[in-house]
């Protein structure tokens, strides 16, 4: 069968990172019309004469020295002498993220952004717009398989082998330029709509997770009351079905509609300039939940998230509603086993501590003894047994007691590790619901209380440790310990 394909378009050099942006959005506008013109003439009965390909744009750049490049910087430079390249997939979506990327590399290297296209055919399911409608039944009327006319995705590029640094390129190169290839991003992109029910371009770079709809009813709350009063620094609100409501200032109307039923993982997006906003993600119980959506939010590139839920506290002196920082991880949550291995620290990154211990400190209004006397810092463990309770109680103690534990709950390890695995700056700040350990377990009436009166205030800590995290310059928060020896050049 002959192969369809649009006019090659030539491969072009920049020193100008806005200019190289340009012409991979105009590489990938112009293959993905053709793709989605074609399906559009299949839907009205005319199918090609030929398969159908496109590919994706490729960015590439060549290093010529071992010259030591300013390493205090956490990405932005090629470790190597040879050729470093990617496959890029919505250049809109990421053009302030490949303009920051583009103009690094160019002030550390005397090099040129060269990009074409590639030979990575890009996915008939990727190159249709989500929201797009097509006549399924005129499509299944003329009995040919898309797969016959369209290439499908190929799970050959999409794993995450340059992210586990278990990618092995041959000697010289091409070296991976960043960690993620182009279908590995839109697989993400596709999962993300389907998980939370808003689009990719809604994600913000600062994200919280929560095992509680409680938090999240007041992360609305406290959103809405913002539209309401016009806040300075957040234009737009937006829940599951892209139903945005926007700050009083802007004067539109509310778009969108909600989902006839509630997604699986629904995220909410308090947008600022530049992506520069709040999003929070309510990702419910258990550590698959947490590493699937944490998967799929890493190709983002967030410069931060960070765990608000609720803990079994471990310790006799801890009472409900103490907050406990995380500054290590008992992994016994087992959903990365195969990725990292459980030998793999996981450290504590000081920006995002030293953020969330200031956050505490000025929502609470207190400091020294006072502060230490409702926030420990210390050990937390992550489990899949939700009922770990019910095994041998003098077994899990001692194991608690010999990480040194203060907390135990079931998400908690499985986010930061997924962050160090992704290079995202990650943290933990958690809230004693119960003390299973010690008998004191909430009773209804004590749980409505202990909910009323502390999630607010739990919430609040967590939006301003993001506004700190927010007013420092990115490089400072992607610390250098998650750098691996041979380091992807993009962020």
């Amino acid at each position: 069968m002959d192969i369809l394909r649009p006019e090659p378009l030539p491969e072009k050099s920049f020193s100008d990172p806005y200019m190289a942006r340009d012409y991979v959005a105009e590489i990938y506008n112009r293959n993905t019309q053709f793709i989605r013109d074609a399906v559009q003439e299949l839907s009205k009965g005319n199918p090609p004469k030929g398969r159908v390909r496109a590919t994706y744009p490729m960015a590439k750049v060549r290093s010529r020295s071992f010259q030591k490049i300013d390493s205090h910087l956490p990405y932005g430079f090629l470790h190597s002498p040879g050729i470093y390249q990617t496959t890029i997939s919505e250049p809109e979506l990421f053009k302030y993220y490949l303009t920051a990327q583009f103009a690094q590399l160019l002030k550390n290297h005397e090099c040129e952004i060269v990009i074409s296209e590639s030979d990575t055919p890009i996915p008939v399911h990727f190159a249709l717009d989500p929201t797009t409608t097509l006549d399924g039944e005129a499509i299944n009327a003329l009995g040919i398989p898309l797969r016959d006319i369209f290439d499908a995705p190929d799970l050959a590029h999409t794993d995450d082998e340059i992210a586990n640094g278990t990618f092995i390129p041959p000697q010289g190169g091409p070296y991976p330029l960043a960690a993620f290839t182009a279908p590995r991003v839109d697989y993400s992109l596709h999962r993300l709509s389907h998980y939370t029910a808003t689009q990719p371009e809604h994600f913000q770079n600062f994200v919280l997770f929560t095992n509680y709809s409680f938090y999240i009813e007041e992360f609305c709350r406290l959103a809405h009351k913002w539209m309401e009063e016009g806040h300075p620094d957040y234009h737009a609100f937006v829940e599951p079905g892209n139903v945005i409501t926007h700050n009083k200032n802007v004067g539109e109307a509310p778009t969108g509609k909600k989902p006839p039923r509630e997604p699986q993982m629904p995220a909410y997006h308090l947008k600022a300039k530049h992506g520069s906003g709040i999003t929070m993600v309510n990702i419910g119980v258990g550590p698959s939940n947490a590493k699937t959506i944490t998967d799929h939010i890493a190709v983002l590139r967030p410069h931060a998230w960070v765990m608000l839920g609720h803990c079994a506290g471990l310790r006799n002196s801890q009472e409900l509603g103490d907050y406990v920082l995380a500054h290590a991880y008992v992994r016994e949550d087992h959903v990365l086993d195969a990725d990292l291995p459980i030998s793999v620290p996981i450290p504590a990154l000081a920006e995002v501590q030293v953020a969330l211990e200031q956050a505490v400190g000025e929502i609470t209004e207190l400091t020294g003894m006072d502060k230490k006397r409702i926030m420990r810092t210390g050990t937390v463990a992550t489990f899949d047994n939700r009922n770990w309770e019910l095994r041998d109680q003098n077994e899990i103690a001692q194991r608690l007691s010999q990480s040194r534990a203060i907390a135990l709950d079931m998400e908690s390890a499985t986010i930061a590790a997924n962050g160090f695995r992704f290079r995202v700056p990650y943290g933990t700040l958690l809230c004693v619901s119960d003390k299973p350990l010690h008998g004191e377990l909430k009773l209804p009436g004590m749980a409505s209380d202990f909910y009323r009166t502390q999630v607010s205030k739990h919430l609040e800590i967590g939006i301003r440790a993001m506004e700190i995290l927010r007013q420092q310059p990115a490089h400072s928060i992607h610390s250098r310990k998650l750098r691996s020896f041979a380091e992807t050049a993009f962020q």
